[in-house]
């Protein structure tokens, strides 16, 4: 059974809260239930962690690298200013999907520049929360 790890970044808890415009009506628990039931239905042993702190996440990465055969991270605004997540995830010897529910290249200007596409395997982003869901099909792919 393959073990995935879905990291969310900061302000994601307030899904379906906050700029609905851009990240829909779904709440976090919403996603997080629709990733377990994929999860179930595919063979995959899912963890999922959410944090709006950078030190946090940078640890969850760290552990993920004995104990987790694949990682997708939707880092929020880290996404372009952690060099501590890249650092840590460039420490991987796994796959990373980085993954974002808007398209960071229809919005502002400081968010068209990631500091982990470099080390990710793909990238999805602009299809809403689904996708998470294409995130772990993607995954699962590359075990």
């Amino acid at each position: 059974m393959n073990k995935i790890i879905i990291l969310n970044g900061p302000n994601l808890n307030l899904l379906g809260e906050r700029e609905k415009n851009q990240y829909g009506n779904f709440t976090l628990e919403d996603v997080e239930k629709k990733c377990n039931e994929y999860a179930n239905k595919n063979g995959i042993k899912l963890s999922m962690f959410q944090s709006n702190i950078e030190g946090e996440l940078v640890e969850k990465i760290q552990t993920a690298r004995n104990s987790q055969d694949g990682l997708i991270i939707n880092a929020g605004g880290y996404t372009h200013t952690s060099v501590a997540i890249h650092d840590a995830l460039k420490i991987l010897k796994i796959p990373i999907i980085e993954l974002h529910i808007s398209n960071i290249y229809n919005r502002e200007e400081f968010r068209h520049k990631s500091l982990i596409s470099k080390v990710a395997k793909g990238i999805i982003c602009g299809f809403g929360v689904d996708g998470y869901i294409m995130s772990l099909n993607a995954m699962k792919k590359f075990l």
